[in-house]
């Protein structure tokens, strides 16, 4: 079972602010699981790394 982190921890595994992390949900902009009840918001550490490892790109020359 991953941990759930909190929205300040999962801001600072992806070096961004808890404000970005709230405006990514509401919007949708980035596909980012969370887990929410009622007011209670917490992100899955495997969906964090998942998260990053569809964001990392390779540089070609």
């Amino acid at each position: 079972m991953d941990d759930l982190l909190t929205p300040e921890q999962a801001s600072k595994m992806l070096m961004v602010t808890e404000g970005t992390l709230a405006v990514w949900r509401s919007t949708g902009r980035y596909e980012l699981k969370y887990v929410k009840v009622g007011r209670w918001v917490r992100y899955r550490y495997g969906d964090l790394l998942d998260f990053l490892n569809r964001r990392t790109l390779t540089q070609v020359s």
